[in-house]
């Protein structure tokens, strides 16, 4: 696969073309990160119903800067799925096109405009939708502080401004289409029956998400996998009412304290998930992967530092950078139950719960590892208390071949536009689109992201850099252009 070294770009047809949309860029940048602003203030909060509204205002807006931007046809598509055996109202999939030429590859840029909710709001050091720039130690240059900045409105604004600037000078090397969900934040419970249904729109060659991140601003990086996701909500019931823990206490069994000692039990003291045939179809990464793994730039002190933490945890014989990408975990994420409002009552409740994750990889399958987990956790509960498992939502690990014209795209693109060679890495969040696309389009799925892992996406003070919002801005265009070269020689 031809393969072009920074001196030879520098003399390409392809840089060439690149110029004037690179001119077109750098003049425009101040309106592109005012109209990003403008789409952070929108509240689009897909968990909550009483921002139903505002996703949906923000889906408007998404289609009007796809029309503002140059695509031929804008649709605001709506989505549905069943839930308990209705079906259910979903947040519309933005979809837009512009086919250059028939005979060109298809690139498919997926992204979403809904986001997480800001709680909790008291640590914000501003408020969530009203965006403002600062300064951090990570970004010199300045981020921008607002839920959904770089998770994932930023990123995918992107696409549309570059989309924009090579219409605008004339250098679309191929046909693009746009597929823009609001419900990746709740599971993305609409997306799949809406891409079935839909599988000769959105026809192509390959898949371009930019919702994953870089090492370092200064150690580009590209995305060839990520962890699937188990999600659930477990229930432990005792007593048929709450009890007073002076009458009861000592005499009945605590469903909390019940609970607490069955989520302990889950993992063991090496750190290693103690579900029965958890592991059996867990890919075990060879030593020449690991090891070059591992060679990626990760300072252990400067990770303590910014988390705040005293050490690390997790499982034993697994680096740090390991145990986040290529390896499973479970994780507790929430845990309530009895009396938690101001001053005490001395109660012993009823009730218990608690929302419990599990990220896999490849090979481990959703399903199985549900039904793993309910036998599993059902058999640690005693007979004091009855156990019930509510499955949330999940989906699959994902893998991008390197050994194709998409990827090499990607990896020139960045060398280009960084002026360094991008390393290989594993991810550890979930990304349902990358396995949902390969089996209903057949198609892979590049990830090319540029946050970074400390932009505090999902937690206060969320940001993203103005420096990572150019980058990819500058970068998305050379991708077109080198896909179309490797693709079509």
């Amino acid at each position: 696969m031809p393969t072009l070294t920074i001196k030879q770009f520098n003399n390409s047809t392809i840089h060439i073309l690149m110029k004037s949309t690179q001119e077109y860029i750098e003049k425009n940048k101040q309106r592109f990160l005012d109209e990003l602003l403008d789409l952070l203030r929108i509240p689009s909060i897909s968990a909550d119903p009483a921002y139903k509204a505002d996703v949906l205002r923000t889906a408007d807006f998404v289609a009007k800067s796809l029309r503002d931007a140059g695509a031929d046809k804008v649709e605001i598509c709506p989505t549905n799925h069943k839930k308990d055996g209705k079906t259910k109202e979903g947040y519309p999939v933005i979809y837009g096109e512009r086919i250059v030429d028939k005979k060109l590859p298809t690139v498919l840029v997926y992204g979403h405009y809904d986001v997480q909710p800001p709680d909790p709001l008291d640590l914000w050091s501003s408020p969530p939708f009203e965006p403002v720039v600062k300064k951090t130690k990570a970004h010199s240059k300045g981020a921008i502080f607002a839920r959904g900045s770089c998770d994932d409105k930023g990123q995918t604004y992107m696409h549309v401004k570059a989309f924009e600037a090579m219409v605008a000078t004339g250098n679309l090397p191929c046909n693009i289409k746009f597929c823009i969900e609001g419900e990746e934040e709740v599971g993305s419970p609409s997306f799949r029956p809406f891409v079935e249904k839909n599988k000769k729109k959105l026809a192509c060659d390959v898949v371009l998400c930019s919702d994953t991140s870089i090492i370092a601003n200064d150690v580009p990086s590209i995305t060839t996998g990520v962890r699937g996701l188990a999600y659930l909500q477990v229930e432990v019931t005792g007593p048929n009412r709450d009890l007073h823990s002076g009458v009861y206490g000592g005499g009945v069994a605590n469903p909390i304290n019940v609970l607490a000692g069955m989520i302990d039990k889950l993992i063991d003291k090496n750190g290693h998930i103690t579900i029965p045939g958890f592991y059996d179809d867990v890919l075990n990464e060879t030593k020449k992967d690991r090891e070059a793994m591992n060679k990626a730039p990760f300072d252990l002190e400067e990770y303590k530092s910014d988390l705040g933490i005293g050490d690390v945890q997790g499982e034993k014989g697994y680096t740090t950078m390991e145990r986040v990408s290529i390896r499973p975990s479970l994780d507790c994420n929430g845990i309530w139950g009895g009396y938690t409002g101001e001053g005490s009552k001395t109660v012993l409740p009823s009730k218990a719960f608690a929302k419990i994750s599990m990220r896999l990889v490849p090979h481990q399958r959703c399903e199985k590892v549900y039904d793993q987990f309910e036998a599993y956790f059902k058999s640690l509960a005693p007979p004091s208390v009855q156990v019930k498992v509510i499955r949330m939502h999940g989906g699959e690990p994902g893998v991008t071949p390197t050994n194709t014209p998409e990827y090499q795209a990607a990896h020139q693109a960045m060398a280009k536009s960084f002026g360094k060679e991008p390393i290989p890495k594993r991810e550890g969040g979930y990304i349902p689109i990358v396995s949902l696309f390969k089996d209903v389009l057949d198609v892979d799925s590049v990830l090319m992201g540029f946050g970074l892992n400390s932009d505090a996406i999902h937690s206060p003070n969320e940001h993203y850099g103005l420096f990572n919002f150019y980058k990819g801005i500058e970068t998305i265009p050379y991708y077109y252009a080198f896909y179309k070269d490797l693709k079509m020689s």
